[in-house]
């Protein structure tokens, strides 16, 4: 009896086991090819290809096919994600590049096709940003004009710009104008024009390391003073909403800053003035944004970057030994930089040219009265994977500027665009590339 109790225990194990087993014969999914279409990004040319990935990714099974070409691939059918990512050269709206180009596609659903033909699949692509950190991306330095065609002072203001694909911290960032014109030129020594840049402002963005966070394709607002302008002046228009703004307690009665409850202050390490710091309004001057080392502080810096030199007067034929000093901004810690002037009396650029070989204005000549109501903005060159502005930059800002221009800020408010009240019907991206509703 024992014996045949076991027995039947063992067969019911077997007949278990037998019905857990996957199904005799069931056949395997089919593979499909799949054949692929890129699409380039409009006024990308020259595309040479330098490495390319492939990612397939099954979203019932999680299994994730990676394969370095478009060529060649199949894949057994079912419903997938899709990227693929390319290293190479290229050529964008005429400037020579180096970058990476992506595409995506979610949810694709690979089937069978008749006959055994590939499933035909377009990859649009779009630019992934190479930049590193923040650029200049506009100066708004020449001012408005009241109705009674006088200059207003206060509604200057400075563009950075986030053109990476990560988000990007401001604290520290300083921003600089040059201790000398570019209208003037002498031989100043010692020269260290190659090591570090002469400044006469100094302004820095505060913060412990990440408190000013900037997305992808974000802006930070940097200003003279952070009001409504236009209740003082209905031809200029609202910076109440900037970032931050550069305040100076003024120790001269008759000029006296506002210090706007609106917007907070940049740190003011130095500045050259008694009263309040301006931009020069004709565009003689270059600007730079540096991020200060975290070593770092105002006393340090105060302390250790002093710029003595001397450089000699002629006048009439007689000439004065001169000197002055003022603080110097390391090269290394620039992030970027833009020299301005105008052609008639250009005699040097004070940026070395690894900072930027050229010079970006608003307009010819000294005091040409039309400067007013316009800017100097970086170059659109298209939208990258993000969605967000590619903007040019070869530091060169004749080539990488368009010189007066109508400012951002009276496109996207619509205020005046001179000294009649005319309002601004316009929207570029740097003002001459027409914005595209999305």
């Amino acid at each position: 009896m024992n014996r045949i109790f076991r027995l039947l225990l063992i067969i019911s194990a077997v007949i278990a086991v037998s019905s857990c087993r996957p199904e005799h014969g069931r056949a395997p999914l089919p593979t499909v090819s799949c054949a692929f279409t890129t699409q380039l990004p409009d006024g990308l040319t020259d595309l040479s290809v330098l490495g390319e990935e492939v990612h397939l990714t099954n979203k019932a099974t999680g299994v994730d096919t990676r394969y370095t070409s478009l060529d060649s691939i199949a894949v057994t059918v079912g419903l997938y994600d899709i990227s693929y990512t390319v290293e190479c050269t290229f050529t964008l709206h005429g400037i020579q590049m180096r970058g990476r180009l992506v595409s995506r596609l979610a949810d694709v659903s690979i089937t069978e096709q008749e006959g055994d033909r590939a499933v035909q699949l377009l990859l649009p692509l779009r630019v992934v940003p190479q930049v590193d950190d923040f650029v200049i991306q506009e100066i708004f330095f020449t001012g408005t004009l009241t109705p009674a065609g006088k200059q207003y002072h206060g509604d200057n203001y400075v563009v950075l710009y986030n053109g990476t694909d990560h988000v990007l911290y401001a604290d520290g960032i300083a921003f600089c104008e040059s201790r000398f014109v570019s209208t003037r030129k002498y031989d100043y020594k010692p020269d260290i024009r190659h090591e570090a840049m002469a400044v006469q402002a100094v302004y820095v963005v505060p913060g412990n390391g990440k408190d000013v966070a900037v997305p992808p394709g974000g802006r930070l607002i940097l200003c003279d003073t952070g009001i409504d302008h236009k209740t003082n002046n209905p031809n200029s228009f609202d910076l109440s909403k900037a970032n931050f703004e550069w305040y100076d307690v003024s120790t001269v009665p008759a000029h006296q800053d506002f210090d706007s409850p609106l917007v907070p202050n940049l740190d003011k390490w130095f500045c050259y003035t008694k009263s309040f710091f301006v931009l020069h309004n004709r565009g003689f001057r270059s600007y730079v944004i540096a991020r200060v080392p975290i070593d770092i502080d105002k006393e340090s810096y105060l302390k250790d970057y002093v710029y003595k030199f001397t450089w000699v007067l002629t006048h009439a034929g007689v000439s004065y030994d001169m000197s002055g000093s003022c603080y110097k901004i390391p090269n290394d810690w620039i992030l970027d930089g833009v020299n301005c002037s105008v052609e008639a009396n250009i005699q040097w650029t004070i940026l070395p040219e690894t900072i930027d070989a050229g010079y970006t204005n608003c307009g010819k000549a000294d005091h040409q009265k039309d400067r007013y109501f316009h800017s100097v903005r970086r170059k659109f060159l298209g939208l990258d994977a993000l969605g967000n502005p590619i903007l040019q930059d070869t530091n060169n800002s004749t080539e990488d500027f368009n010189p007066m221009v109508t400012p951002a800020l009276v496109e996207e408010q619509g205020s005046a665009i001179d000294a009649k009240g005319t309002p601004c019907t316009t929207k570029t991206y740097d003002g001459v590339t027409p914005m595209v509703a999305k």
